[in-house]
């Protein structure tokens, strides 16, 4: 049949009419096609639509004339399939990083700014980065009048519009007018190394005592996007107790006495901006714990003996000392007890050296703080965790359900042969049921009554299960702890979308960078978690975590 036929052919959304000779072959419908749509006669998967035409994939050596298009009932009807090839130019202008504002280059830089040194200034740089990670204080940093505050701010404000190294003279100015032990110099004049955990202390006194009051508080939680309740503020006067504050209960009891003696346990709380991992345990030949582990380190801290005086006794006794968290900070910091005073008794001066514990103590992407929180805390905790591994549960069962659709409806089938057995069943069951419902409520009721007005910390996220996220870190190089090196460790704001996991664990691959000074770099989680100590590299010394959401 040597006829020109009229054909439509679906392509996607769209419909084309065609009219191409069955004798002309699949080569000159392709072309035919490709003038219509631009679609390259190579990248075609031609199929029908109509009934009676080839099966399948169209291919190049099928005969068209070989069909009886009369039997075909009109209109007659091919799908096309392919991806036109025509080039469309860019939506937007292209515009360079060259040609950009320093500002607007900053934030299309792949790594951000560094600081540089300006004389071992490396630890205020390490500390710099860390906490730049930390919006509500940025926030916080705007209505300062401190000198010392406004330095760090207008840092901060330099590093967001710089895509180069940014040099931080006015803050470590300031810095030195605040604390001038931080001005000491060498016998050559050059500036001494100082301690960036000595340094990040301080800086938190002096902001905790210029961002003073709740609506202060309250208008940096909102500028970083978190709405906070005046009863979260309770007892919190500044905006650094209400990021990094930790309201430690502690309790004394008095080993050498009975509980019936009549001397009460001595409670007391004690405002703290950290947590202390001691890591001397096994350091020397008397210590009974070897730390390896943070939890371990913290727990150590954490509890402890002390003497004091017993009224009981009439005179000083052991009493055994445990601190648990009552309240819970949206910021955690965690410092290793790297550093340590050891005596020299048999030197000439008597006067003591700082030395370093070089040994390993691992630690994860997450910190669970559960076991160190009081009663009170715990008991909010677990209402979460327990909420939360329930919908877990669920989760799980509701797929098991769904990969078992077959035995499911086998089940019904047999219900259905037994209805007047199975009613009697639901009539009955539906009595206990209401009862295990009514129950549960009461035991809701009761419980909510308990702990409903309990505020564990302030602007922490809803269902706070008591975990924390790591996302900075800083870390001292070297064996000596008045010189090495710092540098800071920060995790990355925008994360890659590959859902990597660290080889053998459940721990996300995650981005960060590195900050050396002015240098900085990207890396990995698994690269962070490798900063446990045990040799001459990096190793951490202060960890930052954030509530986890």
């Amino acid at each position: 049949m040597s006829s020109t036929l009229e054909v439509n052919v679906k392509w996607g959304k769209e419909s084309v009419v065609i009219n191409f000779t069955p004798d002309q072959g699949v080569k000159a419908l392709k072309a035919e096609l490709e003038e219509k749509t631009g679609v390259p006669a190579e990248r075609m998967k031609i199929m029908p639509k109509s009934k009676g035409l080839w099966k399948g994939i169209l291919k190049e050596d099928f005969d068209l004339a070989s069909i009886d298009y009369t039997k075909i009932k009109p209109p007659i009807q091919f799908l096309l399939m392919g991806s036109a090839a025509k080039l469309t130019g860019p939506k937007a202008k292209t515009v360079f990083v060259e040609d950009m504002a320093p500002e607007e280059a900053a934030k299309v830089s792949p790594e951000p700014a560094g600081l540089n040194n300006l004389g071992n200034t490396c630890y205020l740089n390490s500390v710099l980065q860390c906490l730049r990670a930390v919006p509500v204080l940025r926030q916080g940093l705007n209505t300062s009048n401190s000198n010392l505050l406004r330095a760090l701010r207008d840092t901060y404000n330099q590093l967001d519009r710089s895509v180069d190294a940014i040099s931080p003279m006015q803050f470590v100015m300031a810095t030195k007018i605040a604390f001038p032990q931080f001005a000491q110099t060498g016998p050559q004049g050059q500036p001494q190394q100082q301690d960036a955990e000595e340094f990040y202390s301080g800086l938190l006194t002096q902001a905790a005592q210029s961002l003073q009051g709740k609506e202060l508080v309250k208008k940096a939680y909102k500028g970083a996007g978190v709405e906070i309740a005046d009863e979260e503020l309770d007892g919190i006067t500044n905006l650094v107790d209400a990021l990094f504050g930790i309201d430690m209960e502690e309790t004394y009891t008095c080993d050498e006495l009975d509980d019936d003696s009549g001397e009460p346990a001595v409670v007391r709380h004690d405002l703290h901006r950290k947590l202390v991992c001691n890591i001397q345990g096994g350091s020397d030949a008397s210590s009974q714990t070897n730390v390896t582990h943070i939890m371990e380190g913290i727990s150590l801290a954490l509890n402890g003996k002390v003497e004091k005086r017993s009224d009981v006794l009439q005179r000083d006794a052991i009493w055994t000392r445990k601190q648990r968290i009552a309240r819970l900070p949206p910021v955690l910091g965690v410092q290793f007890g790297r550093f340590y005073w050891k005596e020299t008794p048999d030197s000439q001066d008597h006067t003591g050296v700082k030395c370093k514990v070089m040994k390993p103590v691992a630690f994860n992407g997450i910190l669970d703080i559960y076991d160190f929180c009081s009663e009170k805390v715990q008991k909010v905790l677990k209402k979460s965790r327990d909420a939360a591994l329930k919908e877990e549960d669920e989760r799980i069962a509701k797929k098991l359900q769904g990969d078992s659709t077959e035995a499911d409806a086998d089940a019904n089938a047999m219900e259905t042969d037994d209805v007047a057995k199975g009613d009697a069943d639901v009539s009955m069951e539906g009595g206990d049921e209401d009862l295990k419902a009514a129950l549960a409520m009461s035991m809701a009721t009761e419980e909510a009554g308990d702990d409903e007005n309990i505020v564990i910390g302030p602007g922490l996220p809803k269902d706070f299960q008591g975990q924390y996220e790591l996302f900075a870190i800083v870390t001292h190089k070297g064996r000596d702890a008045d010189g090495g090196h710092y540098m800071g460790w920060v995790k990355a704001d925008n994360q890659s979308t590959d859902g990597a996991k660290i080889a053998d664990t459940d721990e996300d691959n995650d981005d960060w960078f590195v900050f050396d000074d002015d240098e900085a770099s990207p890396c990995k989680t698994e690269d962070v978690l490798k900063l446990k100590g045990g040799g001459d590299w990096h190793m951490s010394y202060i960890n930052f975590y954030r509530a986890k959401k």
